[in-house]
């Protein structure tokens, strides 16, 4: 039996070297941080006279020393709201994140004052026109009718005057007007001109009004007082517009900026106009570099990273774009994931361009150092450019996106199906009678208001010969034929019906089809079929799967597909043979080794052992944790590397370690039980399985790895704009950059969502239309 080899504790080895230093290093370190408290004084200083960003008005550089020589040894920033401490290596995150996450507890009292205006300054913004209380009714009348002047004075409208007709050679014969000479608040009028008529009538009474008192204040001009607020406030406020418009990412036009409303309420709270040249410029670049900065330091502090590309499959879900998005995402070993960059591609994209792509993307991050990347995974090109890369870099795993890959299974079964087949033929010819003839979809639509309250047509793809390509609208005929199951038998009974039916055959085979009891059993079939993959497809897009969960996502899958088959009296065989056919495609080495690697699946046997559950394997996939290992080290280490996977398999994890790892608490969020600390895998590798030399490399650099490239969503609002507007260079340069802004931000919160979604999602609650589900398919062509 081996020994186990117990690693010696850290030893803390900058105490040990700050010990034994001698004098003169300690004074060349306080000059460097002295050097560097001066710089950030010298920043500070210029941004508080408006040169410099809006946070270090309340962030102060302030030096630490030693507590036995005296020297500084340390700089920090003071959080003057709060006097919190932080490091001063990263003022742009500090800010971010102890100001603008509401942490600071004082901040928010900063922030907010633009609420606490008084009343009565807001009110003298724009008031409204007041009446002298001694006015006949017919005169406040008046008076209303041109009250739309808004401005700082009150009028007093005098009496109507009758206008003699005979003075105007006009068609009609008699006229009348009203003579409405406004003044500010004294309420004297100006001398009457009886015979004075407006041409606009009534209407031009408000536009008289504003005239004399134009006229007024430019002979007396006084500023009007409004709300004031501090340039910090104003800053830290327009900061805060700022984010919300680009993290949008064209949810929000930066035309609105400049709509007459919009510039209203600015104004009503005391802010400045703002232009969209100036969100399109400045603010645009300084948002975009500080974003990209705290980017690239993450990534440096990061010792391996994974790449994930989505978007080169279309997913336009029927919208004629001409452009697809490509998101280049970094998958870091803690969990995070960072926005790399935005790729534009029209029309079918070659694989070898792709391969390309995706190589200058590494080489950007990480330069000559590109055993860095760990591999790719992307929602394409698997078979070509994924392969190709991996061949060429031996240390790279390329893995293929299970969402995708189960977006495309729905495909397959309506392709080799004959059940789906039959289902869609029958489907479109009961959706276009229905549509088509006008007393049959007039009876429908009565129904209709009768069982829901509401009718429309019954939705169908543009081509019966879509209905391979794009399952998901054959999806939405498929389930408002199943939600009108109670609406289409009773047109059958309407005397309509019966009138057409006594002439038309095809009325008689749709209702033969609505009263036959295995036309609905099978429409149910296919319908629930498609539901159950949509929904584990749609868990896999939210809880974004690593690739250690494969093997089990997939087993999770046939087990649901034979109930299915049970339920629905379906023969196995086909189905189960599409299934594997999809996934040989989807299938990696990679899958059984980090499944073998990862403690999180280890399995408790008898004796009390936590073991990795090889059991589970078939003799291929045990070939493939062999082959998979060995390619991911060097040739001298493959023995060793083979011997210690031999340790692994036979002692396994220490029962407590393994617990600890497996541990899991309640999501607060969905509800679900989950892993309580996801990063326990990695983290017992590399401090408590050292022992394993070879084999924790590998271990670390496999099982952190995305199985799925879903990531940033961009509104399809701004991938028209990105259509029309994507040629120009200086529009592409602002594209990219807003991009980046919105999916740097997104993905810091873990919001994989589209405004578009959640909008969609919200309308969908408030009408309560639950019986009715609004989702549409991706396109689900073959990987």
């Amino acid at each position: 039996m081996a020994a186990t080899n117990t690693a010696p504790p850290p030893v803390d080895s900058a105490a040990t070297v700050a010990a034994s230093a001698a004098v003169s290093s300690e004074e060349l370190t306080a000059k460097a941080v002295h050097k560097r408290y001066e710089g950030l004084v010298m920043v500070r200083t210029k941004a508080i006279k408006g040169k410099g960003a809006w946070y270090w008005a309340h962030l102060e550089p302030m030096l630490v020393h030693n507590s036995d020589t005296g020297l500084p040894k340390a700089v920090k920033l003071r959080c003057s709201l709060c006097d919190a401490v932080f490091s001063a290596s990263n003022p742009s995150r500090t800010a971010s994140e102890h100001l603008k996450r509401g942490t600071c507890p004082n901040f928010n009292s900063v922030a907010k004052s633009i609420s606490s205006l008084s009343p009565s300054s807001v009110s003298m913004a724009s008031p409204a026109p007041s009446l002298q209380p001694n006015n006949r009714k017919r005169s406040s009348s008046s008076a209303s009718a041109g009250g739309g002047g808004g401005s700082g004075c009150s009028y007093h409208v005098p009496p109507l005057a009758i206008v003699d007709p005979s003075r105007f050679e006009l068609a009609f014969s008699q006229a009348m007007s009203v003579t409405t000479v406004l003044t500010p608040s004294s309420g004297n009028l100006l001398p009457q001109q009886p015979h004075l008529m407006l041409s606009g009538g009534k209407e031009d009474l408000g536009a008289l009004a504003m005239l004399e008192d134009s006229v007024k204040k430019l002979k007396s001009p006084k500023t009007s007082p409004g709300p004031t607020l501090s340039k910090t406030q104003i800053d830290c406020t327009l900061d805060f517009l700022a984010d919300w418009v680009f993290e949008s990412c064209g949810s929000v036009s930066f035309s609105s900026l400049e709509h007459p409303k919009f510039r209203a309420f600015l104004n009503q709270v005391g802010l400045p106009a703002v232009s969209r040249r100036d969100f399109t410029g400045a603010r645009l670049d300084t948002k975009y570099e500080e974003a990209k900065a705290e980017s690239e330091a993450r990534i440096r502090d990061a010792m391996f990273f994974q790449i994930a590309s989505d978007g080169w499959k279309s997913k336009n879900y029927g919208v004629p774009v001409e452009e697809s998005l490509v998101n280049l995402t970094v998958n870091l070993p803690n969990g995070t994931s960072l926005y790399r960059k935005a790729a534009f591609v029209s029309g079918s994209v070659p694989s070898k361009y792709a391969e390309e792509v995706l190589w200058e993307t590494i080489t950007g991050i990480c330069g000559n150092a590109v055993q860095q990347c760990v591999g790719i995974v992307a929602d394409k090109f698997k078979a070509k450019a994924l392969r190709n890369l991996e061949t060429q870099y031996h240390w790279m795993v390329n893995l293929s996106c299970q969402f995708q890959a189960f977006n495309s299974l729905i495909k397959d079964f309506s392709r080799e199906l004959p059940l789906f087949k039959t289902v869609t033929g029958n489907c479109f010819k009961l959706a276009n009678f229905f549509n088509y003839r006008s007393q049959i979809r007039n009876s429908f639509h009565k129904y209709q208001l009768q069982e829901h309250g509401h009718a429309g047509l019954l939705r169908v793809p543009l081509r019966e010969s879509e209905s391979t390509v794009n399952i998901g609208s054959v999806y939405t005929m498929v389930e408002d034929i199943l939600n009108s199951a109670r609406t289409l038998p009773l047109v059958l009974l309407d005397e309509s019906y019966k009138m057409v039916a006594m002439e038309d055959p095809i009325a008689r085979e749709a209702g033969e089809m609505i009263q036959d009891v295995g036309f609905w059993n099978e429409l149910e079939a296919v319908h629930s079929l498609i539901k159950l993959i949509k929904d584990m497809a749609q868990d896999i897009e939210a809880e974004r799967p690593l690739v250690g969960q494969c093997l089990p996502l997939w087993d999770d899958l046939r087990a649901k597909v034979r109930d299915w088959c049970s339920k629905f009296h379906i023969a196995e065989g086909p189905v189960e043979k599409v299934i594997e056919r999809r996934f040989k495609k989807n299938y990696h080495p990679a899958w059984a080794a980090a499944y073998i690697l990862d403690p999180l699946y280890l399995i408790k046997d008898t004796s009390g052992k936590y073991l990795p559950p090889f059991k589970r394997l078939n003799s291929e996939q045990e070939k493939d944790v062999d082959k998979l290992i060995t390619r991911l080290v060097s040739r001298e280490e493959a023995h060793i590397v083979l011997m210690e996977l031999m340790k692994w398999r036979t002692e396994g994890l220490d029962p407590v370690y393994a617990r600890a790892v497996q541990m899991k608490a309640r999501d607060p969020v969905t509800g679900k039980m989950k892993i309580a600390n996801p990063q326990s895998s990695r983290l017992v590798w590399e401090t408590h399985l050292t022992e394993f030399k070879s084999l924790w490399k590998v271990a670390v650099r496999l099982i952190f790895l995305h199985a799925t490239s879903c990531g940033f969503k961009c509104n399809w609002s701004f991938l028209r704009w990105v259509c029309a507007h994507g040629h120009s260079r200086a529009g592409m340069d602002r594209a990219q950059k807003l991009i980046f802004i919105a999916a740097h931000s997104k993905l810091e919160r873990r919001d994989f969502s589209s405004d578009e979604d959640k909008d969609a999602e919200q309308f969908t609650l408030s009408n309560g239309e639950d019986d009715v589900l609004n989702e549409v398919l991706v396109d689900t062509s073959s990987v």
